[in-house]
């Protein structure tokens, strides 16, 4: 496994993280056990991040991981979970609810302290209020010791230079990209320069577009217009025309770009954290990936949104 410095945080991480959305699905007894060896397997093969949130799963994500980490040594592992978000419309980014929710997940996952404290999908709230209230609130925390570092999320990108122009050198220590570096759409380049000369890291998610780029396909609530869902099955198609795993294709592309420190995968599934693994550290190959790529030029940075305040979101790329 390669480890990556995560901006100036002094962390080394490695390239590929165990995202803990899909331990929020663990909702049986069995489901639980497999969570968790997921979780033992992921560090075993030297995964060292594991990102979480109270919104998935309704907070069960964050009670199954705690599951998982019980009795491991706390070196062991790079714990980041998220405030704000608490369901699909549950926001709430005041200094008096990030702070008890920083406590609520403490509680969940059996830990004292965060490794690193995200905002999350802030373009949901007033970036005013993430200015002026949340991140002070989460400076109080990181000056008290109870996390490490603060981390901001969202799908448009305009929000974090929006909120790096706006608050002092060293309040923002990293950011949470998800769908802007995969293959259909490579646009989280645009802001890395940005982001490195204020030496902020940087950690992407959903390689696959949020399942578009998979056998299975999107999720029936996936926010992403049809035709770039249908753009997205024609890369899914050729792939499996010439016996390729396209999700292999989506984790090496994803993590093949030094600039980002480390690509978020979800799973609750200890096969798939170990073929995801390997996938990781097999070389691509450069004439399937530019052939793949050609397939999904009509839709390539295309881009769609989650919701939000208006005056957040990108340009729509259509």
């Amino acid at each position: 496994m390669e480890y990556r410095p995560l901006g100036r945080t002094g962390l080394k991480i490695s390239k590929l993280s165990l995202g803990g959305s899909a331990l929020g699905r663990a909702v049986t007894p069995a489901d639980e056990a497999e969570a968790v060896r997921t979780v033992h397997l992921a560090l075993d093969l030297g995964i060292n991040l594991i990102d979480t949130s109270p919104l998935y799963g309704t907070t069960r994500a964050e009670t199954v991981l705690g599951m998982g980490l019980r009795g491991l040594r706390r070196d062991r592992y790079i714990l980041a979970t998220k405030v704000g978000r608490y369901g699909l419309r549950d926001f709430n980014f005041s200094a008096e609810r990030v702070t008890r929710s920083f406590d609520e997940s403490c509680a969940r996952l059996g830990v004292d302290t965060i490794d690193l404290l995200h905002c999350h999908d802030i373009e949901f709230g007033d970036l005013n209020q993430i200015v002026e209230e949340t991140l002070p609130a989460l400076v109080k925390l990181r000056q008290a010791g109870k996390i490490r570092f603060i981390g901001i999320t969202g799908l448009p990108l305009k929000i974090f230079p929006a909120i790096l122009d706006r608050v002092p050198a060293g309040t923002v220590d990293v950011i949470l990209s998800y769908c802007h570096y995969n293959l259909n759409d490579d646009t989280l380049t645009g802001i890395i320069p940005r982001l490195k000369a204020a030496g902020v890291g940087i950690i992407h998610a959903a390689p696959t577009g949020l399942g578009m780029l998979t056998e299975a396909g999107p999720p029936d609530w996936h926010f992403a217009p049809q035709r770039i869902k249908d753009g997205c099955k024609v890369a899914v198609d050729y792939c499996r025309a010439r016996g390729v795993d396209i999700v292999k294709m989506c984790v090496q592309f994803s993590t093949a770009n030094p600039d980002i420190t480390t690509t978020l995968i979800g799973t609750n599934q200890s096969e798939e954290i170990r073929r995801d693994v390997a996938y990781a550290d097999a070389p691509i190959d450069p004439k399937l990936l530019a052939e793949v790529r050609a397939t999904l030029r009509p839709i390539s940075n295309h881009n769609f949104s989650s919701g939000g305040l208006p005056e957040n979101q990108d340009a729509v790329i259509a």
